[in-house]
């Protein structure tokens, strides 16, 4: 397979028709080697516009739904962005093309350590990789971006309260039959939230 051609017929059948225009994330999904984030079983999906299983009952969301919330996002370079749900990596890859500071955090320690391996093999180094529980706060906020790339029931305080003075979060929340992709900004009156599209993601895992 073209990979390279691959990734060109991803952005310009699946996700700039859809409403991504930001240069810099069609760029990063342009670029970044999806197909080494997916086991080889399932390699052969990884370009198309959809979920792929990567293992342990985890998914790499379509390539879609990826850049849609990276957009989201807002991201500069040099940004402190912390990914809760590192899973295959990819998400994190196409954070690191985009020059920011990245913390990322995954509950699973076998997929931490796929990822950090996959990472490492594409140029994506500078990245604090942790195993740990995404609803336990870190020691070290405020953060000026937060992803998360599975579903709370509810968007958690934990999490909010990790977010710096103007800082963004785009999560997933809800039951998994009915969940919301919301945009979480912290403003000078408080945090205002807004929904951005319904979706489906698999359970943000707490083992407290």
């Amino acid at each position: 397979m073209d990979h390279a051609a691959a990734r060109r017929h991803m952005v310009e059948t699946h996700i700039r028709p859809r409403g991504v225009r930001c240069s810099a994330v069609l760029d990063a999904v342009s670029s970044v080697p999806r197909h080494l984030f997916i086991p080889e079983f399932n390699r052969d999906l990884a370009y198309r516009d959809g979920p792929v299983n990567i293992g342990e009952g985890q998914t790499i969301s379509q390539p879609y739904l990826v850049a849609m919330m990276t957009e989201h996002l807002g991201i500069e370079p040099g940004m402190r962005v912390l990914e809760i749900g590192t899973g295959s990596g990819y998400q994190t890859a196409i954070l690191a093309w985009l020059n920011a500071r990245i913390t990322t955090v995954e509950i699973r320690a076998g997929l931490a350590s796929t990822a950090a391996r996959t990472l490492e093999s594409v140029g994506a180094t500078a990245i604090d990789l942790r195993v740990a529980n995404g609803f336990i706060p870190l020691d070290d906020p405020p953060f000026d971006r937060i992803i998360v790339t599975a579903a709370p029931e509810r968007v958690p305080d934990s999490l909010t309260d990790q977010l710096a003075a103007h800082g963004r979060m785009v999560i997933p929340a809800g039951p998994r039959t009915q969940q919301t992709l919301w945009q979480v900004d912290r403003q000078p009156s408080g945090l205002v939230t807004a929904a951005i599209a319904p979706v489906r993601f698999v359970p943000m895992t707490d083992d407290r």
